[in-house]
């Protein structure tokens, strides 16, 4: 018996080098047991041949049965592992369609706006107060890519308002942490920092790559500069501000008035405080900045009415909420102007 095992052993071994398939070398096995079977049962037990393959029928019979018993064993064994295990991650596309399955509901939206979410790009100013929650609802929306331009560093005053930040990267890049809160919540986004201050030299190529454009900053310079830019490149620019209990939102380009044509000048910097001057009301800053990603989702995907050619004014302290109309000025320097609108 010793011998047929080692035999069997030695088949088993030269199939594998040989690249002979699993199923192959155990029936090679099976052909070798029930030739030991056949010349036990045909053969007289004091045959030399029968000598050799030690053992009776008996023995033998006992020994396929265990074997048959043992592989019967481990397939069961493998099947019940196999019904246990948990299921395999679902493709990316799948848990795509998952993840916006909500949007993909919304008649306004569906599955061809979910698309031009994920194909669009949009620039984020500031990654403060309103780009904070403006930036983590554009990520899970599925905005397939963000970039968001800020100079500043965390600072531990911040974590009042700015919820995309954490006490963890207080000394930071705003840009580098929202980046991290964004990826976060969706894996799926691509995000551009831009860990520097908007400027003449870099606006026009930069914003040239984008589709929308939110100005969430706190001075006029900078809001003047994106307008302007926006103006000339055909961009709409979704634009907001904050001061103590109040806020206000608007859109606009296109047909609509520009934001030069509604503040020609900037105000006297005693009528309009910093938030480190006057204060701000933390929750205010989500519910404005979450304004902005409402209107840029519907800027993209065409769903509803923008807040173009209106402006939304938010009265925290009170409950209040007022929409205005804005008209376009002829004479506005920016959009009144068809030599700096097409420059």
């Amino acid at each position: 018996m010793i011998f047929v095992l080692i035999f069997a052993a030695g088949l088993w071994l030269i199939g594998s080098q040989m690249g002979v398939s699993r199923q192959a070398r155990w029936a090679m096995l099976c052909v070798l047991y029930f030739v030991v079977l056949a010349l036990l049962v045909v053969l007289p037990a004091s045959h030399p041949l029968v000598v050799r393959l030690g053992g009776g029928l008996a023995e033998w019979v006992v020994l396929g049965g265990l074997s048959v018993l043992a592989f019967g064993y481990g397939k069961g064994l493998g099947a019940i592992r196999r019904r246990v295990a948990p299921k395999p991650t679902s493709l990316p596309k799948t848990d795509e369609i998952e993840r916006y399955a909500r949007h993909i509901m919304l008649r306004e939206i569906g599955g061809p706006g979910q698309k031009l979410l994920k194909d669009a790009k949009v620039l984020v100013i500031g990654a403060g107060g309103l780009g904070s929650p403006a930036c983590l609802y554009l990520a899970a929306a599925g905005v397939g890519t963000i970039g968001v331009m800020d100079d500043d560093a965390v600072e531990v005053t911040n974590l009042q308002r700015q919820i995309a930040h954490t006490d963890a990267r207080i000394g930071m890049a705003k840009v580098f942490s929202i980046q991290q809160a964004m990826k976060a919540v969706n894996p799926h986004v691509s995000v551009r920092p831009y860990n520097r201050r908007l400027t003449p030299q870099i606006a026009t190529e930069l914003f040239a790559d984008f589709d929308v454009v939110l100005d969430g900053t706190d001075n006029f310079d900078t809001r003047y500069l994106a307008n302007e830019v926006c103006v000339a490149l055909g961009k709409p620019l979704v634009s907001a501000a904050l001061t103590q209990w109040e806020g206000q939102i608007s859109v606009f380009g296109g047909d609509g008035p520009c934001y030069r044509c509604i503040f020609p000048e900037p105000p006297a910097p005693e009528l309009v405080p910093t938030c480190a001057e006057a204060g701000v009301l933390g929750p205010l800053t989500g519910v404005v900045g979450s304004m902005m990603a409402v209107e840029t989702v519907k800027e993209i995907t065409g769903a509803g009415e923008a807040l173009r050619g209106r402006m939304m004014i938010y009265d925290a302290l009170y409950g209040d909420v007022r929409v205005i109309t804005l008209e376009r000025r002829a004479d506005c320097p920016i959009c009144g102007n068809p030599e700096v609108a097409t420059a």
